[in-house]
């Protein structure tokens, strides 16, 4: 098949996905501009969250592992002959809490049930209630304004 045939039926399948967001993408009848970009913050915030949440966990899971190699080293120092050294990190820092009272999977657990979630649930209200549920509206329509309309790759969907 020729080249000029190839880049026509490529155009085609491009035109044919090139007429805006889907149904799930666009802004319902009335929602007004200042109230789209305002759920573009809010989902914006929510994204910085998750990957404030991602840290947490990252911590957590970081935490855990050197708990577990620090006790892996009492026990290669206790191998080694050094008895005393490895009985006093193993009773003064191995299991010991990260902060008072605390490991690791009870901040995780106290993050999320007391912030993270309220965060979550803050951010589906309001789509929900101002715009049908619809997310990243704000995105969609940046993606229309920012896109070559007609140009492979830069299709409106799949």
């Amino acid at each position: 098949m020729s080249d000029d045939r190839t880049e026509t039926r490529n155009e085609q399948r491009t035109t044919d996905r090139d007429d805006g967001p889907d149904a799930a993408h666009r802004r319902p009848e009335g929602l007004d501009d200042a109230t789209v970009e305002a759920l573009g913050k809010l989902s914006e915030a929510l994204e910085v969250m998750e990957q404030a949440r991602g840290f947490l966990y990252g911590f957590h899971r970081l935490t855990g592992k050197a708990d577990l190699a620090l006790g892996e080293a009492v026990g290669l120092l206790r191998d080694a002959g050094h008895d005393e050294l490895a009985d006093r990190i193993d009773r003064e820092v191995v299991g010991r809490n990260v902060i008072e009272g605390r490991w690791t999977f009870q901040i995780v657990e106290d993050f999320d049930d007391t912030y993270y979630t309220a965060f979550r649930d803050a951010e589906r209200d309001a789509r929900d209630q101002l715009a049908a549920g619809r997310r990243h509206l704000f995105e969609a329509e940046m993606k229309e304004d920012r896109r070559t309309h007609g140009r492979r790759h830069h299709e409106a969907r799949p």
